[in-house]
């Protein structure tokens, strides 16, 4: 595997920089429940704009975003192989999802999924923002929006000519990021999911 000493130190940073809840630690400088015990118990920007405001989640979403980016970015300044920032980037991913520092409870990864995308191609992620926004904008509802957006991924990816290991590291990251919303999709298809309402 093409991967340097200094490459499996960036993987690990990386996890452990995705593994610091940007919605946890906001909600608590803020005075805030704990966002797994309140709303829908998913400490993201989603629901840290239910019980927080709007804000406190754009904060939450900036601080989601770049914990996604930056270590990618190092990455590629570093000289790191493609496949090395690949990992960087599923590194940070799943250090949201499975934070070390909250006992592995994490939220659904939207936000950190698309910073690290940002940084293997901004223009995917730019595109994939962008369906983001129109879904958003149609329906309300932010799981429906985030779902249509990572599945659009891929596709922009095939049209970017993106690395082989850029598109498997997206894959992969779409693949758990749909199954994290597994409940938002069983409540789509049943009509019952909710549009998004911030706390005033």
């Amino acid at each position: 595997m093409d991967i340097t000493l200094l490459g499996y130190i960036l993987i690990a940073a990386s996890y452990l920089i995705g593994s610091l809840s940007s919605a946890i630690i906001l909600c608590k400088l803020a005075g805030l429940p704990d966002p797994r015990t309140e709303g829908s118990g998913n400490p993201g920007a989603t629901n840290v704009m239910r019980i927080g405001g709007k804000k406190l989640a754009a904060l939450t979403l900036v601080g989601d975003l770049l914990k996604g980016l930056i270590p990618v970015v190092a990455a590629w300044l570093l000289k790191q192989s493609p496949l090395t920032v690949s990992l960087v980037a599923i590194a940070a991913f799943l250090g949201h999802l499975f934070p070390v520092f909250f006992g592995f409870k994490g939220g659904k990864g939207v936000a950190t999924a698309l910073g690290a995308i940002l940084g293997l191609n901004y223009l995917v992620a730019l595109c994939a923002l962008a369906v983001w926004i129109i879904i958003f904008v149609i329906t309300k509802i932010s799981s429906l929006s985030a779902l249509i957006a990572a599945v659009s991924a891929p596709i922009f990816l095939y049209f970017f000519n993106a690395s082989s290991e850029i598109v498997w590291a997206v894959i992969f990251m779409d693949i758990l990021l749909i199954y994290r919303h597994k409940g938002n999709i069983q409540r789509l298809l049943k009509g019952e999911e909710g549009k998004l309402k911030a706390k005033k």
